[in-house]
């Protein structure tokens, strides 16, 4: 961002709330933390989190604690996972010694595809999460969430909870309403100069996302929530011109297909009749950008969806596709394995290969909708289309599906197909997190700290 960050006898430290299937974890370990403490609800996400963790999470082994007031461990040591409500917690062993708290407090309160009952639903977590800050006390906090958080319904409670965020030690009683509460923290933050360095106070960035814009092969939009404590002397102003700063782009990825034989074409070998309808469908201007092509589910497949190459997965029979087989068996890739029945209808149009995965979903009770449906190359003949062809689909498997939210190959998913993407429809992208977790270091790191 502006310096490197600064060598260290120790790697800075974690804390993980809502880690879920483990996407925000495995993105801060990537980004040089060492967790302290894994925390997560749901019993199928730990499973996963436990089977995964020493080669995804940087840590040898986890251990499930029922223990409320968790002591951090010694390095070397294997990571306290508490499987409960976080509400229960105490975190005030580790006052003082957490650099990154990290979560994406449980997002169906404000997602539009739930109730959105917003700030009155019990599953809104924003409240515990601000209880952490004030136990821990961290140098910096990561929340990510859904874009839902800024439809005009949401706008007076999402910047109430960016005030929670500025202001955690003024905590809100319960019989008091939020309204009244904002307009007290309001007050306070009015009376703040710029240069604010109160240690219970937090300076905060708000950035809607794009996970295309980051590399990630899929778009998905989001809101990413950071926050310095402001006696750290942290250059928030650098932090979010930074982060803000476009780096993929689908001009770009317009720009690599533009030509017959243009640099994506050069890296995918697609049949002819494939290339020419991706490149017919090219608007006619095309801006000029210094970002890279926006990464696509074709990239993701062959292993082009992180900055490390991955082998490409598989191809998957065609002839097998009313069977559940295992594609990846051969090769050691775990759930790469094919289900029957996809279909493709109205609301729910599928995946292209060449342009960035829809949104992966955790649906309703697990079972997403058109969002895991991809069309193929193979095409067969059809009176009935326009062109006189229809091109087949099918249902994406787990390891694809895993692959456009970037996580590795290392990645074992507890608990049936259902319930292992419904853990990835809530993760948060590992590419996207480990940015934010890389610039909050450097960020740190030209603070002094």
């Amino acid at each position: 961002m502006v310096d490197q960050p600064q060598e260290t006898t120790e790697p800075r430290t974690s804390v993980e709330l809502f880690a879920g299937g483990g996407g925000l974890a495995m993105a801060v370990h990537q980004a040089g933390f060492r967790p302290l403490l894994f925390n997560e609800f749901d019993h199928r996400a730990c499973e996963t989190l436990v089977a995964s963790a020493k080669k995804t999470l940087g840590v040898d082994g986890l251990v499930r604690t029922e223990e409320k007031r968790p002591e951090p461990p010694e390095p070397g040591k294997p990571a306290p996972l508490y499987p409960g409500d976080v509400r229960d917690l105490d975190m005030s062993a580790l006052k003082g010694r957490v650099d990154l708290l990290a979560g994406g407090p449980p997002c169906q309160p404000f997602s539009a595809g739930g109730v959105a009952k917003g700030d009155e639903d019990k599953r809104n977590m924003f409240p515990a999460m601000f209880k952490a800050v004030r136990e821990i006390r961290p140098k910096a906090v990561i929340c990510e969430n859904v874009r839902g958080l800024l439809r005009p319904s949401f706008r007076d409670y999402f910047q109430y909870i960016q005030n929670e965020l500025r202001l955690p030690f003024e905590k809100r009683n319960d019989e008091v309403r939020w309204q009244d509460h904002n307009d007290h923290l309001t007050s306070i933050l009015a009376k703040l100069s710029d240069d604010d360095s109160d240690p219970d106070h937090y300076k905060v960035v708000m950035i809607p996302v794009n996970a295309a814009d980051y590399g990630v092969p899929q778009v998905r939009n989001r809101v990413v929530i950071v926050a310095f404590r402001a006696d750290l002397g942290v250059d928030v102003e650098a932090f979010e011109k930074y982060v803000k700063t476009p780096r993929f782009s689908e001009d770009a990825l317009f720009r690599s297909m533009r030509d017959e034989d243009g640099p994506y074409w050069q890296r995918h070998r697609v049949p002819g009749h494939v290339r020419d309808r991706v490149r017919a469908r090219l608007p006619k201007v095309i801006k000029e950008d210094d970002c890279q092509p926006w990464r696509t589910l074709r990239d993701a497949i062959q292993g082009y969806g992180t900055d490390a190459k991955l082998p490409a997965l598989p191809k998957v029979n065609l002839k097998r596709l009313d069977e559940k087989f295992d594609f990846g068996e051969r090769i050691d890739v775990t759930d790469h394995i094919g289900w029957p029945g996809a279909r493709i209808y109205k609301g729910h149009t599928p995946n292209e290969l060449d342009r960035p995965a829809k949104t992966v979903k955790a649906g309703v009770h697990g079972v997403p909708g058109g969002e895991s449906v991809m069309l193929l190359d193979s095409r067969y003949r059809d009176s009935n289309s326009p062109d006189g062809w229809t091109y087949r689909h099918r249902y994406m498997t787990v390891r694809e599906t895993a692959r456009v939210m970037t996580f590795p190959d290392a990645w074992l998913g507890a608990g049936p197909r259902g319930e292992q993407m419904r853990q990835l429809g809530n993760a948060v992208p590992v590419v996207l997190g480990e940015f934010f977790a890389n610039a909050v270091a450097e960020a740190l790191a030209a603070a002094g700290h």
